[in-house]
């Protein structure tokens, strides 16, 4: 077993002893996970680096993770199921995105969801830059003695001077030298625009200290200042990179801890897992489409680790989970993290003709799990999404395995929308029009008793939502911008984060150089709209159904932080509707006004009921969520009514 000890910090009762449905209370247990793993296995020798990393006398590469566990105190009252929440930079997303809670500390258990059901819940750092943050959980291991180049991107929402050499405040890889002349720094307008150089003389790694620029290894000064909405990408020599690919590796072993070890090794949850989920949300979902692509979904003793998996909001995409200075956080367009192959089908690259998909390697070894492919309307418009069931031209769709299924949640952006909606995220950027509102965790919550059904009692999940390319469902960008420009005030997206083919060695593998040399990018097809601009395929919540307004997974930079035209990153928009017919003929607004459509709020929300009814029957919704989701609607129609 590579888990060699759990030291256990903190173990009480969870929640204020709080008692949970049927499964009654829980208990919190924070340790520190420590593992032994061989670099010469097959399985381990897929890690970048290992072969670097000091060994024991036994030849064994160590390294450890903080973890968590959540379990009922009576575990004759839980599902024996663990789920395990992959951290998203090191936090919690879980109890958030299916326990509802306004928090991203484990401390808050929301609506209590998952501890209703009666999972067990664990989560196993596994990232080697987060800060140090007690209420962050992270990867230590060794690192590799090698130098190289590294390329960071930096783009802000307000002037600033310095910026430290990291995206989200992670820990930077520091420069070998500050006085580096060798160095590069460039600025485009955006994505696709040319880079300009900016002279060396214009900026250094260093930072301001009481007004003087002194020398600094992990941050970058800019003489001009680094204009909000611009994009910068610095070039520059590190060595020592953490080898960031063992964190695959912790959630292999912790997994396989929990559900195989005895009491005697120090296992808090022996003799009663009998199954497993494992959840990701954005970052953590690429990080489990990862985990598959390379085979990791047996342990070394080729037992299955995930019975199941959640793949939420993760795109085509997966990431820089397991390479040479990866930037496990990083979201730009030219990096490794959007890499062929995107299905779950195996397909043939056109530029190399090498064959391969997503389970490949899984498919070989066995232990392939029962996956779910989740996405807002974002992933088509940022991530690429339709290449999870398309081809690399764009022109022919591609059905899943019969072990996958692919759901888009119609018109949600990438994070589950908040009401009141505000333009405005707490980096400082700004969008033309308000964040998407639409609240997609009751379908969350939908989506995994489906999954749990599957697994657990062979009971089909509802089919793949999804558009077609076959049934004029989805469609390119051209197609659908007429539908938006009709609409006052809203400005059609221009320039797109576009994947892009990238150079490749002859071994078909991504060529080292930097700044990456990029092919064509990869076709984009999104889901097909209808008059109101609302998404036609996919799971349509009440919001789509029974609309007060049009919902995009896209929203545009405002011009105060600069990047006209770009898209707001992981943002989507909601463009309410006029109250009155003569509000709209006013505004020359298209789209039928709230009173054209609704003759009340009583016929309003009867019309949401009804939405609710049939998303419980096609099994995207569960009874007790209806009256949360009844309550926001009357919220949100009263609002817009009484707006001046």
């Amino acid at each position: 077993m590579a888990v060699t000890r759990l030291e256990i910090h903190q173990r009480q009762p969870y929640a204020n002893k709080q008692s949970f449905g049927n499964t009654g209370t829980y208990e919190q247990i924070f340790a520190t996970a420590y593992f032994n793993v061989d670099p010469n296995t097959q399985d381990n020798s897929q890690i970048t680096d290992i072969e670097l990393a000091d060994t024991d006398s036994d030849g064994l590469v160590s390294f450890s993770a903080d973890v968590c566990i959540l379990k009922p105190m009576d575990i004759s009252k839980g599902n024996n199921t663990l789920y395990v929440d992959v951290p998203n930079r090191g936090r919690d997303r879980s109890l958030n995105l299916l326990n509802s809670s306004d928090s991203d500390q484990l401390s808050n258990p929301g609506n209590g969801f998952l501890m209703k059901q009666g999972y067990t819940i664990a989560w196993c750092g596994w990232q080697h830059d987060v800060p140090n943050n007690k209420h962050l959980m992270k990867l230590y291991g060794p690192t590799a003695d090698v130098s190289g180049k590294i390329a960071i991107t930096i783009q802000t929402n307000a002037m600033s001077y310095v910026e430290q050499l990291s995206e989200r405040g992670h820990e930077p890889y520091p420069t070998t030298d500050t006085s580096d002349h060798n160095a590069t720094l460039t600025v485009r307008e955006h994505d696709e625009s040319e880079p300009s150089i900016i002279p060396r003389a214009e900026w250094d790694f260093g930072i301001i200290d009481r007004g003087n620029v002194t020398a600094d290894d992990r941050h970058i000064y800019l003489k001009q200042g680094f204009h909000p909405g611009k994009i910068y990408q610095v070039i520059y020599t590190t060595s020592k990179p953490p080898i960031s690919g063992l964190g695959l590796l912790a959630t292999r072993d912790f997994v396989s801890f929990l559900r195989y070890s005895d009491s005697p090794s120090g296992n808090p949850c022996p003799d009663y897992l009998e199954k497993a989920i494992g959840f990701g949300q954005s970052q953590s979902g690429r990080f489990l489409r990862t985990l598959l692509y390379l085979g990791l979904n047996s342990d070394e003793e080729n037992r299955i680790i995930f019975d199941g998996i959640i793949a939420h909001v993760a795109g085509a995409r997966r990431g820089e989970f397991n390479q040479r200075f990866s930037q496990p956080s990083t979201a730009v367009k030219h990096s490794k993290s959007n890499l062929f192959p995107f299905t779950d089908i195996i397909a043939t690259h056109p530029s190399t003709n090498v064959s391969d998909c997503l389970l490949s390697r899984q498919t070989v070894k066995g232990n392939v799990p029962r996956i779910f492919l989740m996405n807002s309307a974002c992933e088509y418009w940022w991530a690429h999404a339709s290449l999870t069931h398309t081809d690399l031209t764009g022109t022919q769709d591609v059905e899943p395995s019969n072990n996958v299924r692919i759901y888009n949640y119609a018109g949600t952006q990438h994070a589950s929308g908040t009401f009141p909606a505000t333009d405005r995220d707490a980096n400082g950027a700004i969008g033309q029009q308000l964040f998407n509102w639409i609240d997609y965790r009751p379908a969350l919550r939908a989506s995994l008793l489906n999954l749990h059904m599957w697994i657990e009692r062979e009971i089909e999940p509802p089919p793949s939502q999804i558009g077609r390319i076959s049934e004029n469902t989805l469609d390119s960008l051209e197609s659908i911008r007429d539908t938006f420009e009709q609409i006052p005030t809203v400005n059609f997206p221009e320039h797109l984060k576009r994947i892009s083919d990238m150079s490749f060695n002859p071994q078909g593998q991504p060529a080292e150089n930097l700044p990456s040399d990029v092919g064509s990018p990869y076709p984009i097809r999104v889901p097909s709209v209808d008059q109101d601009g609302n998404e036609i395929p996919g799971i349509r919540l009440p919001d789509i159904m029974v609309p007060l307004g049009t919902h995009t997974g896209w929203n545009i930079r405002h011009a105060d932080t600069g990047g006209s035209g770009q898209v707001m990153g992981t943002t989507g928009s909601t463009i309410p509707f006029c109250t009155t017919k003569s509000q709209r003929a006013n505004t020359g607004d298209p789209r039928k006004s709230i009173e054209e459509r609704y003759s009340s709020i009583e016929d309003y929300i009867s019309k949401v009921r009804s939405s609710c009814e049939k998303l419980i029957n096609d099994r995207f919704l569960i009874t007790e969520d209806i009256a949360p989701i009844l309550q926001g609607a009357k919220t949100r129609f009263e609002s817009l009514i009484n707006r001046s």
